[in-house]
């Protein structure tokens, strides 16, 4: 019997443009384990020594190496070829991955990157500067969850940078690895509830919280979304902060779930995951809600909004 330490899997990469990755995401998805990534062309630049966006999205998944391999990558090549009939897409790259050398991959490509004017998201086998003045976030990079270098999780970092007093609770709802939560709970929050459909983003936002030598009563994490928090689930049904970083489709639900419902009177609602086109109808949903823009922020094709609840009765018009 094969020793399972030596399982291979199929890394399944397709590069294009912030439009078509949402789009991109949801076809791969239907056919890869564990998720999907969705991350900005990086490149680093050693005079800054940074991390730095090129232009243009990679989305990836993983296929498991089994019997069923080729007929997925061919159900994979269909879907696509019929997606490619509204916009071109590349060929998608396939790379053998085993299981033991996926760490190491990451040790070779996932280098520092600076956030805001005070972020810094470092792999967690690596040790700050000694005169780092940053706030450090570390992150240990796992199959189908993001590295901070997606867009959408740069833009939410920046607006929690603006808009967090650095205090009392928040809630993040689709944590995915856990980036938000830690940066928020490192800028001092007391609390966080951290939620997630995802059972493995459960496992990746604790797993990084540990890292972080965060104090376990200050994260509290689950499976569930918005419902599962206003049904009393967690210790929480409100805070002053709520994060969202998931795709714009699915916020649109979540306002449906009564999403403001967990912002507190005053409160601030940080949302990110949302391409240009799609903000009409994120400000649509938000302000229908009772939440008021305040701060507007782009990257490429992508969008992330802060949003304060009005007191009952007052004028829902942006600003």
């Amino acid at each position: 019997m094969a020793d399972q330490s030596q399982y291979h899997w199929v890394e399944v990469k397709i590069k294009c443009d912030g439009e078509l990755a949402e789009a991109l995401a949801e076809v791969l998805g239907r056919f890869v384990s564990n998720g999907v990534v969705m991350e900005s062309i990086t490149e680093y630049n050693p005079h800054t020594k940074e991390n730095e966006p090129v232009g243009g999205m990679i989305v990836s998944g993983y296929l498991a190496v089994n019997e069923q391999l080729e007929e997925k990558k061919q159900k994979l090549a269909e879907a696509l070829w019929h997606l490619g009939q509204v916009a071109p897409i590349p060929e998608p790259s396939y790379q053998p991955i085993e299981d033991q050398n996926w760490m190491e991959a990451w040790k070779v490509h996932y280098q520092p990157l600076r956030i805001g004017k005070n972020i810094l998201i470092m792999p967690a086998w690596m040790d700050p500067k000694p005169d780092e003045k940053r706030l450090v976030i570390r992150i240990n990079p796992a199959m189908a969850f993001g590295t901070g270098t997606h867009p959408t999780t740069q833009l939410c970092l920046q607006l929690l940078e603006r808009h967090f007093a650095g205090s009392g609770e928040v809630i993040d709802v689709g944590c995915g690895s856990g980036i938000l939560s830690i940066a928020a709970l490192q800028m001092g929050a007391a609390h966080v509830v951290a939620v997630d459909v995802d059972g493995q983003s459960v496992i990746s936002t604790l797993e990084n919280a540990a890292i972080n030598h965060i104090q376990p009563e200050r994260l509290e994490v689950g499976k569930g979304s918005v419902e599962a928090i206003r049904s009393g689930q967690f210790s929480i049904q409100k805070a002053p902060l709520v994060m969202v970083n998931i795709l714009a489709t699915i916020i649109l639900r979540l306002f449906e779930q009564n999403l403001g419902e967990l912002v507190a009177e005053d409160g601030i609602l940080l949302l990110s995951g949302i391409l240009e086109h799609q903000q009409t109808d994120i400000l649509t949903a938000a302000q229908s809600a009772g939440f008021t823009l305040i701060d507007c922020i782009t990257e490429s094709d992508w969008v992330s909004l802060a949003l304060k609840k009005s007191e009952p009765g007052a004028s829902n018009a942006a600003g």
